[in-house]
This record gives C-alpha cells, sequence and structure tokens, in this order.
C-alpha cells in the first residue's frame, strides 16, 4: 500500500472522531470563504464606484448649510478667476433658492439657506405626508418648536438658476430628460424657464405659457420628465434671471468645476481652494467618492482580519488534531522506521491524512460559504453604512419645517439644490454589492485549505522526527 492512499485510509480510522474533524473544519474554512467572498465584492464595488467618479470639483461658500440663517455666497467674479485656472474646462454656477405660494401661509420658515421668502403663482405638485404611516420616525412632518402646519399649506418650490442648463440630467443625481421645447440660454437673463412635466400638469402650463416668480413674470421654454420627487417640484431659469428677479445680483451658492482628466484633479482642487481661500469649501470628486466608500472600506478590513483568524484557527485545530493522532501512533510509526520507511515517507503519510480532513473540510466550507457569502456581506454594509449615516435621519428640510417623505416614497433635498448631488447618487448604490463565487474564490479557497493541512502538520512532522524505534519497541 503506498503512501498516498495509506494517509486517506488512516484519516477514516475512527468514523466519530473522523466526522467530529471534519465538521469544525467546515465551519473555519466556511468562515474563511465567507469573509473572503465578502471582502472580494466590497472590493469589486469599491473600484467601481471610484472608476465612475468623473473628474468634478464641487464649490460651496465656506459653511454652507441648507439650514444655517449664516450662509454667506459665492460670486460670479470670484468663480470667473476658477474658470481661467489651467486644466479647467467648465465651470457650472447655480443660484437656489425657495419660492412660497403666495396665499399660503408659511410656519416659521425663518434660518433657511439663501430663502429670500419671495412667492410664485406656482403650487408644487410634490404632496407632503401627513399620515402617521410608514417612515422611521411615525409622523413624517416635523415643526421646529411644534405646532402643526396651517389648513392652506402647501410646499414651496425650489428655482434654480444655472448657467449651464443641458447639463439637467449629469449632474442632478437623478434621470431627468427635456421632452418638449428647447434649453433656454443660461447666460441670458431672458425671463425663461424649465419646468417638469408635473409641475406643468399641476399648474395646467404648457409651453409659452407664463407664471410669476417674486414679481416678474417668467415664460415656460422648456419641459423635463423625471421620477425624482425633489426634481418635480422645482423650476430651472438662467442664472442672470435669477440674479436679476431674486435681487441677489452676481451671487451664487454653488459651482461645480470640470476638470479635463483625473491626473489634474487633486491639482486643480488646490489651486482652486488657493485661489477662493477661506470663502469657500471645494471639493473633488475623488474626495467624494471615498467619503462614500469609506464604510465599504471598514467592512474590507473587517473582512480581511476575519479571514486571516479563520486560516489560523483551522491551522491551530489541524496542528493540535495531528499532534493527538502522532502520539496515540508512536508504535505504528516505530514499527514503520524499524522496518526502513524514511522520517520524510512517514511524514509525508501524515501530511496526506491531514490534507483529507481539510479538503473534506473545504467541501462543507465551500457549501457554507456560497450560502452565508450574501447575506454576511448585506449584514456588514449595512451595519458599517448605518453607523456612518445616522446623522442624515430626518432627510430633507425646508427652513424650520422637515418632512422625511412625500406620499408613499422619501423625499430628500441635498445640499446644492438642483446641481451637485453626485455623491447621493453613490451611496445610493453602496448597499446594491452582489457576492459572487467564482474560480478564482474557489482557487484561494482549495490554496488555504493546503495551508491549513500543511501548516498544522509541521508540528507533527518534528515529532514524527524525533520518535525512535529502539525506545518505542523497548517502552511496548
Amino acid at each position: 500500500m503506498n503512501v498516498v492512499s495509506r494517509g486517506i485510509r488512516n484519516a477514516f480510522r475512527n468514523g466519530v472522531r473522523s466526522l467530529s474533524i471534519i465538521i469544525i473544519l467546515g465551519l473555519s474554512l466556511g468562515l474563511s470563504l465567507t469573509m473572503l467572498i465578502a471582502r472580494q465584492a466590497v472590493a469589486q464595488k469599491i473600484s467601481a464606484v471610484k472608476s465612475s467618479i468623473g473628474t468634478t470639483i464641487t464649490i460651496t461658500p465656506a459653511g454652507y448649510s441648507n439650514f444655517s440663517s449664516l450662509n454667506n455666497s459665492l460670486t460670479t467674479t470670484q468663480l470667473s478667476k476658477v474658470a481661467s485656472l489651467p486644466h479647467v474646462t467648465n465651470v457650472n454656477e447655480t443660484l437656489t433658492d425657495r419660492l412660497f405660494t403666495a396665499g399660503s401661509s408659511v410656519p416659521a420658515f425663518g434660518g433657511a439657506a439663501n430663502t429670500t421668502r419671495g412667492q410664485t403663482s406656482l403650487t408644487s405638485p410634490v404632496k407632503v405626508n401627513l399620515g402617521n404611516r410608514g417612515g422611521r420616525f411615525g409622523r413624517r412632518v416635523f415643526i421646529d418648536g411644534g405646532g402643526s402646519l396651517p389648513s392652506n399649506f402647501t410646499p414651496p418650490v425650489t428655482i434654480v438658476g444655472t448657467n449651464d442648463p443641458q447639463r439637467l440630467n449629469s449632474l442632478t443625481g437623478a434621470q431627468a430628460t427635456l421632452t418638449s421645447g428647447s434649453y433656454i440660454n443660461g447666460n441670458q437673463d431672458n425671463n425663461q424657464a424649465m419646468i417638469s412635466s408635473q409641475m406643468a400638469s399641476k399648474n395646467n402650463l404648457k409651453l409659452g405659457s407664463t407664471f410669476t416668480a417674486y414679481s416678474a413674470t417668467l415664460t415656460v421654454k422648456g419641459i423635463y420628465e423625471t421620477s425624482n420627487r425633489a426634481l418635480q417640484g422645482e423650476v430651472v431659469v438662467s442664472l442672470p434671471t435669477e440674479q436679476a428677479i431674486s435681487g441677489q445680483s452676481s451671487d451664487v451658492t454653488n459651482a461645480v468645476a470640470s476638470v479635463d482628466s483625473l491626473d489634474n484633479l487633486s491639482s486643480v482642487t488646490s489651486a482652486i481652494s488657493k485661489q477662493l481661500g477661506s470663502s469657500a469649501d471645494v471639493t473633488s470628486s475623488e474626495q467624494q467618492a471615498n467619503n462614500a466608500v469609506q464604510p465599504l472600506n471598514s467592512v474590507k478590513s473587517i473582512a480581511l482580519f476575519s479571514l486571516v483568524g479563520a486560516v489560523v484557527a483551522g491551522s491551530v485545530i489541524v496542528l493540535l488534531i495531528m499532534v493527538m493522532i502522532v502520539r496515540e501512533r508512536r508504535r505504528e510509526i516505530g514499527v514503520l522506521k524499524a522496518i526502513g520507511s524514511s522520517n520524510v515517507r512517514v511524514m509525508f503519510q501524515f501530511m496526506v491524512e491531514a490534507v483529507t480532513f481539510t479538503v473534506i473540510g473545504a467541501i462543507i466550507g465551500l457549501g457554507i460559504g456560497i450560502a452565508a457569502g450574501q447575506p454576511v456581506t448585506n449584514m456588514l454594509v449595512t451595519n458599517s453604512a448605518n453607523s456612518s449615516t445616522t446623522q442624515n435621519l430626518a432627510g430633507g428640510g425646508v427652513g424650520r419645517l422637515y418632512y422625511a417623505g412625500t406620499n408613499t416614497q422619501t423625499f430628500k433635498r441635498p445640499t446644492g439644490g438642483f446641481f451637485g448631488r453626485g455623491v447621493g447618487s453613490v451611496r445610493n448604490t453602496l448597499s446594491d454589492i452582489k457576492a459572487n463565487v467564482g474560480w478564482v474564490i474557489l482557487l484561494y479557497g482549495l490554496i488555504a485549505a493546503i495551508v491549513i493541512a500543511v501548516t498544522g502538520s509541521a508540528a507533527a512532522s518534528i515529532l514524527i522526527a524525533r520518535i525512535r524505534p529502539a525506545e518505542v519497541m523497548r517502552v511496548e
């Protein structure tokens, strides 16, 4: 009988012990494969996010917040210097404000960012959910200081002035398509506007129709289609138009600078920060993506440590098992050596036995890994993401009125108005992680099993080498 077959048969000499060993190793290897699958899935998602970040830089006034009453604005003069910097291909500037429906009582809206308390003849198509169903907070509407909404209250309409209306879809973080009319000229004071089809339907408007905003009359030039609730309640005008009719001459609340290549993104970000100094907060899309995937990096580290721990535990298990088996078979080892077997041959026999245990355990572990890979990945990602976003509980807000839901969907107004919402869309994809088991995972699992078997049987091999046939026979 050769060494390999003898080692395999020896693995099953004690059925109960063999079964126990295989189950324990299966659990250890199953945990290893599960963590390996989770780590690979998270690493792929991180790579995908970083490869799609683009080459944009977000510029906001220093300390800008939707709920601060001390917000300053940037100016078109400041941003013109940014546009002249090397490698900057475009600077999209926006001025965001909120308009209240004429005749509607406004419940304590003090402190809203860049809110001039202007009025409009429009009625928002967004419906505030006043019910007590759904949502993590029970009631979906919160008013600072308590109280209730007046009976004639309607949500405010967000008006956005931009110098590049054609970036409607690429910078909103939501799908929006111009379905009728044409884009307005973002660099002219033309009193023209683009509205959503929902806004048009709610107010009986069509191309060429007019409505009032502040004290000016605006004409509908284009109508866009979107399923995003926040976008449905917004009006898009040119930047000069918004600056003129709102009385905020030269003001800008948000800007997005485009860079010619990813290689220049970091240097241009530094140049813009130096140019604007303490008057602006400057964040590149690379920084935003890194912030967005930070929870995934934590999951990746946890999976790595768990993987190493599971492999070490498996190695220790095999080590203890093989030491115990060698001690039980001292007489057998002595006899084998006495009849001419070398230390290497006897060691190899026990290594084959250890490999047999771990390979069968790896098959069981593979089943555990396939079954547990996706659920464990989802659990790790969800827990990590929740712990990093607990500060963003109530969704959007308007002044001191906060609403977490509209109808049956969550309504969330991101910082920066109509544009600069890319990070929000990135964050929304972080939980969409698919754990796949491919040939690479199977190969790694086999390698882990062999490493565990070889490492665990190494100490046993040292004990085998020390056994002397004459001593064994004399004791027996």
